[in-house]
């Protein structure tokens, strides 16, 4: 008789990039990369390359409902990620069938701004984000500008980062890491869990094909969990599988190319 395989699985809920760069096609990417399965939940389509994003078309909202329901009732997931959501009324649609089909292991990357500038969230949704999908998340992964957004606050220094980190937390996640590329130095990232405050540090690499890379790393994150690793292990081995995608980006396109997502098997 031969032998079935058990694979896990992860969801990704997020926009896609025709430019495949970013967003649901980088976290496809993530998880093939990383052994697990992936489906997806599409919530905009993007006209979108290295260069910017030059027009969206967010979906109806009983079709990102629609397909929820189609991965859970059927495939499951052992881990879930979300991208870029768009509006408060796919937040909240989301966090209900979070909560809905019991999905574990919730990771939320608050895409407000795509590297280029523009926005990928409406402002009013921020604050939807903080009351409904927040409290649901194992963790949240915002860069600097991301968690300013977030808390109101300015983050100059590493005082005003881990005050962040506590507002953040505050909110209802399990932990949350504060992503470091916007600042100068080591690329370092912060985790915390309400226990302790980690720095999590990789060479920086000095490149401008970095497209994709906050998509990658809570794609790479949700991926490890799906795996059976522990919380703060799934970001360190996040943290390295992203340093070494950026350390092999790919020159494609004239503006920020993506990241090696199979660095590991091409030659």
């Amino acid at each position: 008789m031969m032998r079935v395989r058990r694979i896990h699985k992860v969801l990704t809920i997020a926009g896609s990039d025709s430019g495949a760069g970013a967003g649901i096609q980088a976290d496809l990417k993530t998880f093939a990369a990383l052994g697990v399965y992936g489906t997806s939940v599409i919530t905009a389509v993007t006209a979108q390359n290295t260069r910017g994003v030059f027009e969206t078309l967010v979906l109806p909202l009983d079709l990102v409902a629609a397909q929820i329901d189609a991965v859970a009732k059927d495939i499951g997931a052992h881990a879930v990620k979300t991208g870029m959501l768009a509006n408060s009324a796919i937040i909240e649609v989301v966090a209900e069938k979070v909560r809905e089909h019991r999905l574990a292991n919730l990771v939320v990357d608050p895409v407000l701004n795509a590297t280029a500038g523009k926005a990928l969230l409406r402002g009013d949704a921020v604050k939807t984000l903080c009351d409904y999908l927040l409290p649901l998340a194992a963790v949240v992964t915002p860069n600097i500008p991301e968690a300013e957004r977030l808390t109101g606050m300015r983050l100059h220094d590493l005082r005003s980062i881990k005050k962040a980190a506590e507002r953040i937390l505050a909110m209802g996640p399990r932990s949350v890491v504060i992503k470091g590329g916007h600042r100068r130095g080591p690329a370092t990232d912060f985790f915390y869990d309400g226990k302790r405050f980690r720095e999590i540090s990789a060479r920086r690499i000095h490149t401008k094909n970095t497209h994709g890379t906050g998509c990658t790393f809570s794609a790479a994150i949700a991926a490890n969990l799906a795996s059976g690793m522990e919380l703060e292990n799934a970001v360190i081995q996040a943290k390295r599988y992203v340093t070494r995608a950026i350390q092999g980006s790919l020159d494609v396109g004239k503006g920020a190319g993506p990241l090696h997502h199979f660095y590991r098997f091409w030659k």
